[in-house]
Parts: structure tokens; sequence; C-alpha cells
């Protein structure tokens, strides 16, 4: 199974880290290439334990649904989301959160399965492996860009 891992620092209080990155709100913002919207679930503001949002977003030129659930949850050090329905077999993203330096270290487990046994798995060393990893990287690098500024208080207003 699939594997991505990402650090990412960033000088930003360890609260303000964790609840960037479980705002809807905020991940909206970073996959607006995509075009993607939460259309089931929780659709707005932050995404707590047992909670699920239904993603729609356009992946290699299709529409497709995504929902996932917060399964672990343990404010503001880690949280974990897995797919309940979708395109892949299976996927679990942790989150974690450490200090670091006055600021936070953020990394992040991808661990995914693709479907279609060894078609999906020629699909992983092919492309989809670089396109989650990009997916990702870009929104790490939303999460920083909002932390390290005054702009978290545009999307977290709880």
């Amino acid at each position: 199974m699939p594997r991505i891992e990402l650090q990412t620092e960033i000088k930003a209080e360890r609260n303000i880290v964790f609840d960037l990155s479980r705002s809807i709100d905020l991940h909206k913002i970073s996959t607006e290439h995509t075009n993607e919207e939460a259309i089931a679930g929780k659709t707005s503001g932050l995404i707590g334990m047992n909670e699920s949002v239904t993603w729609r977003a356009k992946h290699f030129g299709i529409y497709q649904n995504l929902t996932s659930k917060i399964t672990e949850y343990d404010r503001p050090k880690y949280f974990a989301d897995e797919m309940v329905k979708g395109a892949f077999k299976k996927f679990k993203h942790e989150h974690h959160f450490a200090e670091l330096n006055g600021g936070t270290l953020m990394t992040d487990f991808f661990d995914y399965q693709s479907p279609f046994g060894i078609v999906g798995k020629i699909a992983d060393k092919l492309f989809l492996k670089k396109y989650m990893t990009e997916l990702l990287t870009e929104r790490n690098r939303i999460v920083k860009q909002f932390a390290e500024s005054e702009r978290w208080k545009e999307v977290i207003t709880e």
C-alpha cells in the first residue's frame, strides 16, 4: 500500500495549524483547481470527531464523489480521516502536529490503496502517487500561508 509522508514547518501556534487543517473552507480554497465542493455532511466550518464530509471534485477530467470521516481526534496533536466511500479502495490520512521552535511541525501520512488490482498498482507508479503528493503539498502550502499571516482569521471563526 503506497504511503505519502510530508513534513511542513509552520511559524504559527499549533492550535491554529490544527484548526486550519480541519477547516472545510480552507480545503475548498486549496483545491480550487479541481473545482472541489463539499456537497454533504459537514460542508463548512471545522470538522470534528465522527463527522463526515462528501467532496465532489474533478480529477483526471472526471467528476468524482468521495466521503471521508474523522475517525481519530486528539486536539491539537493529531487527527485522522478515512475514506468511507469513493474512488480509492481505501485511504487513511493522519495529521500530526508537534511544537517546534515556537511554531509547528505538521506531518502528514497518507496511506491509500487503489482499486482495480494490478492496474491500480501500475497507475500508482505511473502517476497517482505523484498526483496525490502534489495535491497534499498544495494543501499544506495554503495551510502554511494562512497560518503565518492573519488570513487564518478568514476561515477560523468558531
